[in-house]
């Protein structure tokens, strides 16, 4: 729905001071109703958690990671996405410690780096991390206990068995051990220290408090309500705020049940199994989907009937009559589940373009803008209004303002409210050229429309500069190239003209080889170049002179990416 009656409305939620009272008043208000959905094995049957179960399980944790000696010290977390991952996490925050959650897909030598800047006491893995931690750990000093995340006990005696610690914690609160129960919150202190996946330099240890976090969630959840019964399908890594946060803490704040899904490929199996409602993605998730959409139409040969109807439901504004747009696009619903109500992209621009797709289809969506130091969301469209083109409006209890804003009101998105981090663990230097008297600088250029949405043009670090002082943002110019279905990826960069000595737009390009040989046929290098050339010439068209591609280069394999599918601009 997309009524602007709703454009000034709040939801109305309870409030929660920290995650140990998200927790507990969650537990209380949906006690018997499910919180998760888990496989024992791979490919199986999904099982119900209760709330109060999950409630019992990090209580059970936390009181013997408090018998263990382990108060007021650092956890790492490290795995694919778990239930496990979730109550290790929740365990350390709500009266242990600090945790500190590990991209799994770091290799050895950068877990060395950062549990050796963490200095943690304690990791907790999954079993398929068992030889990555093992080489880490070699090491790193100071880590007294290894938990595996593994059913039942450990063949090595030097690590535990994370569903033993579980039960002997159950025995000393079945003994009254109320240490962790009775635990004091601090609001205001670090409970959660993340590094950044920055697609550039050293990963920055980001410090968060139980105040930031669930700010976010309490000012999130005033603009997005999930509807009941909800049901999310996890797919983005854990260890990432956006997923964090944004899923997991505001899905078990509003009584959502998460299923955990079995990895990308198995997405669309894991929503019709799960029966998911609501799914949070980056950008890429939702667009490859998307392509895969209108492949499938046009090899059925659909896909003009599709499109005209997909026209026609944006003109009479159909997204208003869910009912109908349902069975107008029954095969799509059905190939995913058939009860998907809610998208949620962000973590990088997307192309509003799939955005007004599926709300023509009949599965609302909307994006979102954060970044980790402000754990993380600082602007998000309205589940019941929103704008395809923009990142939505900043959230309630946080100010945003345009810095040194140029003559089209574009400038640096500055943020200040109570999900601003601490700081950077460790690096006054860093902490005080991002934090200036309160405000978050967040490196991302933008602008606000004369109804206070938000737009984000690019990173500052990312614009090229002409000679004659004009601003270019490479997003902008990918934006347009990416239109063509030819074009899998690209990165837009400036380079010195080795004749004039001016910058100019430099793309390069990793073409969608599969559809090019479906269409042309099997080209080789030159036809290749030619006709990517033709796709860029007809590409220019649409942009000023001084935005257009003087040069490109193509690329056999794809862009080394971020393990949140973030392109690593660096190594193009």
């Amino acid at each position: 729905m997309n009524s602007k009656k709703y454009k000034d409305s709040f939801y109305q939620f309870r409030y929660i001071n920290d995650l140990k009272d998200m927790l507990n008043s969650s537990a209380e208000l949906f006690a018997k109703e499910p919180a998760y959905l888990v496989k024992d094995k791979p490919g199986g049957e999904y099982r119900p958690i209760t709330y109060e179960q999950f409630k019992k399980d990090v209580d059970a944790l936390g009181t013997k990671f408090i018998d263990l000696g382990l108060k007021g010290e650092k956890i790492a977390v490290i795995g694919e996405n778990s239930y496990k991952w979730v109550v290790s996490y929740l365990a350390t925050t709500n009266g242990t410690g600090v945790v500190a959650p590990l991209d799994k897909e770091l290799p050895p030598r950068e877990i060395v780096n950062l549990l050796k800047r963490a200095e943690v006491s304690a990791i907790v893995y999954s079993p398929k991390l068992e030889e990555t931690v093992d080489l880490a750990l070699k090491e790193v000093d100071g880590v007294r206990f290894r938990i595996c995340m593994s059913t039942g006990a450990h063949e090595d005696e030097r690590i535990l068995s994370f569903d033993r610690l579980v039960e002997e914690g159950q025995e000393l609160l079945d003994k009254e051990d109320r240490r962790f129960l009775d635990a004091h919150i601090d609001r205001e202190a670090m409970c959660s220290l993340l590094f950044t996946s920055g697609t550039t330099g050293l990963a920055k240890g980001v410090m968060l408090s139980h105040k930031n976090i669930t700010a976010n969630v309490y000012n999130m959840s005033k603009y997005v309500k999930i509807q009941s019964p909800g049901m999310g399908l996890s797919v983005l890594p854990m260890h990432h705020s956006y997923e964090m946060t944004c899923h997991i803490f505001t899905g078990c704040y509003q009584g959502m049940c998460i299923a955990i899904c079995e990895g990308l490929k198995h997405i669309q199996k894991n929503m019709k199994e799960s029966q998911a409602t609501v799914m949070l993605g980056v950008p890429l998730v939702f667009e490859t989907m998307h392509k895969r959409v209108w492949k499938q139409l046009e090899s059925s040969g659909k896909k003009d009937t599709a499109q005209k109807m997909v026209n026609l439901s944006r003109k009479l504004k159909l997204y208003n009559k869910p009912k109908a747009v349902r069975k107008i696009f029954a095969q799509l619903h059905q190939s995913i589940g058939n009860h998907m109500n809610l998208f949620i992209a962000g973590g990088a621009a997307i192309n509003p373009d799939v955005i007004r797709d599926y709300e023509a289809m009949g599965i609302p969506m909307i994006q979102g803008y954060g970044m980790t130091e402000n754990a993380p969301i600082i602007a998000v469209n309205r589940d019941r209004y929103s704008k395809a083109d923009s990142v939505g409006k900043p959230m309630p209890g946080t100010e945003v303002k345009i810095s040194c804003p140029d003559k089209d009101g574009i400038g640096e998105i500055i943020c200040r409210g109570p999900s601003v981090m601490i700081g950077y663990y460790g690096d006054p230097q860093a902490t005080a050229e991002v934090l200036k008297d309160g405000w978050l600088y967040t490196g991302d250029f933008g602008y606000f429309d004369d109804e206070g949405f938000l737009y984000v043009c690019g990173r500052k670090k990312n614009v090229i500069v002409t000679k004659n002082g004009k601003n270019i943002f490479p997003e902008e110019v990918e934006y347009y190239l990416m239109q063509s279905k030819y074009i899998e990826e690209v990165v837009v960069y400036g380079e010195p003209d080795k004749r004039t000595g001016d910058t100019i737009v430099w793309a390069s390009i990793f073409p969608d080889y599969g559809a090019i040989e479906e269409d042309r046929g099997n080209l080789d290098e030159a036809a290749l170049k030619s006709f990517m050339k033709t796709i860029i010439d007809n590409t220019n068209e649409q942009m000023p002179l001084y935005k257009r591609v003087k040069r490109f280069n193509l690329r056999k394999e794809e862009f080394e990416k971020t393990t949140t599918r973030k392109i690593k601009r660096h190594r193009r």
